[in-house]
């Protein structure tokens, strides 16, 4: 280790001409290192005060302490040929211009025809055919090969990196670090990590130092600022020293200096580490007090970017600005990508918030893109109405023609996920045969393949709507999968142990047919009543005292209904009558002669969808079982009953709901 730290020293030293001027030798960090201390080369080449690895130096350190992968680097990380070097030799040449630079008109065709490059060999065919060029022009050459190339934290095809082309580029990029531009300099830099260049590289190390000191200098904008702070996030973590100094220089200026692509530039920034742990809340306060003000003038990228910082960031404060957002967002839905159209939607949902105008601009574009848009995007819009209790026809139906079409190219927890919401919202698209065939037949090539749980939703969503998957049921009450769905997690939690005991209720009382193994007692659940999420809606508390004021006026005396009751089914009614052979109406008490028992359903706003009078999934399975155990389900909606004005209504109302066929004197 000593070794190759001396020999690069040695190399450094040869080459410091690009790093430090001959009159300034005397006070480089190479002078003022303690005899017999370990020395860092990014320490001995920047301007720093400390080194530029706050958590100490990389070559230092333990080999994995760094944040980027290296796994394009399989030789000497110095001198390789993955990485860029001073390779005198090299050819093709390229001349960076800044005296005479490409003019505006050469650049633009320049990254037109680049942002047609559809791979690696094209861009490199068109570095070929340009001989002077920007600093820019070079980095948006870097940056369209990582564009092409990356594959989670690696190269599709490491060896793009050899190329004689891309070599000679980075080559004269590392030779001309000093005379580079602010705006070249820092994209130059990311695009090296993007592309996993060796962060000890020649190359690399020179672009850090250079930015160290433009940086001392305090004269790049903020953009700039926010660009080198990505490259430096890559390399380092948000542990990096420089990142302080950077992020002072950011917060010197006020928010509503900026320029809107300077303002997504910080959020992106802080949404990427720098903002962990709270950090800079004041700063972000500013920017979203400043944001609101301007997102009339957002673009789709715009506004998705900054959505999805506040998704990271976990600015709940910040709902006025997700709504004007949201707001602004409405105008553009025909015009975002599907992954900005993701991001929109997913932080709507992870910040609880919908907007009519919204829904009705997603029924006139969903129809146009189901069949086109990515899976994981069709999978967000359904997964958005869902999330919000919002039934959309339009929306529903032409998502489930596609996934007839479509579904094959699907995951399966794009699959699961696709088809709960019709679950949820208790709804049967038109073609709902050909859907329920479609999942069936997915389940029957990929059972294997779904998560535990996965499954579980799925399967559970298809009794809600009457849709009963017998096939898998015996698979589903199966020891080895039930262990599965313990593994996951420490133990099984209530809302797994209640689908499974709604989907055991569903086959013993809707498939009499089933013989395959039960589920055992220890995975049943009481009470499908319980607080958080639940398989019940609780009921409503102002409409249920309404409601119980009219009963008690109807009946004559508060005994002779119960509230709440819990079943032996695990459903707990909202209120229970009880009527005997001839049609009286016993004590709640009496537990003898009950020839009829009455479940009266107070249906509040929040059993329902929003946006129509449908019935949600869970109450309408619920009220479906009850019949079929026997109890005469009696519903009271909300939006009958607050049409009644007066007590003597209310009496009426309830006579009619619960005792049609009955003559009622006056008492």
């Amino acid at each position: 280790m000593a070794l190759k730290v001396i020999q690069r020293l040695q190399l450094l030293r040869q080459t410091g001409a690009h790093l430090c001027p001959p009159g300034e030798l005397s006070r480089t960090r190479l002078l003022s290192v303690p005899i017999g201390e370990p020395m860092c080369v990014a320490c001995l080449w920047t301007s720093a005060d400390r080194c530029i690895q706050r958590q100490g130096c990389r070559k230092l350190s333990q080999p994995d302490s760094g944040r980027m992968s290296l796994s394009t680097i399989t030789k000497d990380p110095f001198y390789t040929t993955g990485s860029v070097s001073l390779h005198k030799d090299s050819v093709p040449r390229f001349r960076l211009s800044q005296l005479h630079r490409p003019t505006d008109a050469e650049e633009k065709a320049f990254h037109d025809r680049l942002v047609s490059c559809s791979s690696s060999r094209q861009v490199l065919r068109l570095l070929r055919t340009v001989e002077i060029m920007s600093d820019t022009m070079a980095a948006a050459a870097l940056h369209r090969v990582a564009d092409i190339e990356q594959d989670g934290t690696s190269l599709k095809d490491p060896k793009v990196l050899e190329e004689d082309t891309l070599r000679a580029l980075c080559c004269q990029v590392e030779q001309d670090s000093g005379r580079l531009t602010e705006a070249g300099l820092v994209s130059a830099l990311l695009a090296c990590t993007r592309l996993y260049v060796d962060p000890w590289s020649t190359l690399v190390v020179r672009l850090v130092s250079e930015s160290q000191e433009r940086l001392d200098r305090g004269q790049m904008s903020v953009g700039q600022l926010c660009t080198l702070g990505q490259a430096l996030l890559a390399l380092e973590g948000p542990g990096c020293g420089m990142l302080e100094q950077l992020m002072e220089q950011v917060q010197r200026q006020e928010p509503g200096q900026w320029s809107l692509v300077e303002l997504t530039a910080v959020y992106r920034l802080l949404q990427a580490g720098v903002g962990e742990e709270g950090r800079y809340q004041d700063l972000l306060n500013a920017m979203h007090a400043y944001t609101v003000s301007v997102t009339s003038r957002m673009d789709p990228p715009a506004i998705s970017s900054v959505l999805s910082a506040l998704v990271v960031l976990n600015q709940t404060q910040a709902m006025p600005l997700v709504i004007s957002l949201c707001k602004q967002a409405v105008r553009h839905i025909p015009h975002f990508r599907d992954e900005e159209l993701g991001l929109v939607l997913g932080a709507l949902m992870h910040f609880g918030h919908s907007d009519h105008f919204l829904v009705e601009a997603m029924e006139r574009h969903v129809p146009k893109m189901a069949f086109t848009s990515l899976p994981e995007t069709v999978t967000k819009v359904m997964q958005y109405f869902g999330r919000r209790n919002i039934l959309s026809l339009p929306v529903f139906d032409a998502v489930a023609e596609s996934f007839v079409y479509r579904a094959d190219e699907y995951s399966t927890s794009q699959v699961a996920r696709q088809i709960m919401p019709f679950g949820k919202l208790g709804y049967l698209p038109p073609n709902a045969g050909e859907v329920f065939r479609k999942v069936e037949a997915i389940l029957h090539a990929r059972f294997s393949h779904f998560q535990p749980r996965t499954l579980l939703n799925l399967l559970h969503s298809c009794i809600l709507v009457e849709r009963f998957p017998v096939n898998f049921v015996s698979k589903v009450f199966n020891r080895y999968f039930l262990q599965q769905l313990q593994e996951q997690g420490s133990g099984v939690d209530r809302i797994v142990l209640a689908q499974l005991t709604q989907l055991y209720m569903t086959v013993k009382l809707e498939c009499p047919f089933y013989e395959g193994p039960r589920l055992l007692p220890k995975y049943r659940v009481k009470s499908f009543l319980t607080p958080g999420r639940s398989l019940e809606t609780p009921v409503d508390g102002h409409l249920y005292n309404y409601v119980k004021t009219g009963l008690v006026d109807l009946l004559g005396a508060r005994t002779y209904f119960a509230s709440r009751v819990l079943t032996p089914y695990c459903y707990t009614l909202d209120v229970e009558i009880k009527l005997d052979e001839e049609g009286y109406v016993l004590p709640a008490s009496q537990i003898d002669d009950i020839y009829k028992r009455i479940a009266v359903c107070i249906d509040g706003h929040k059993r329902f969808t929003v946006n129509t009078r449908q019935l949600l999934g869970k109450e309408a399975i619920k009220q479906r079982h009850l019949r079929l155990l026997g109890y005469e389900v009696v519903q009271i909606p909300y939006y009958e009953f607050e049409k009644l004005w007066n007590k003597t209504e209310v009496v009426e109302y309830l006579h009619k709901k619960i005792f049609p066929l009955s003559y009622r004197l006056s008492w």
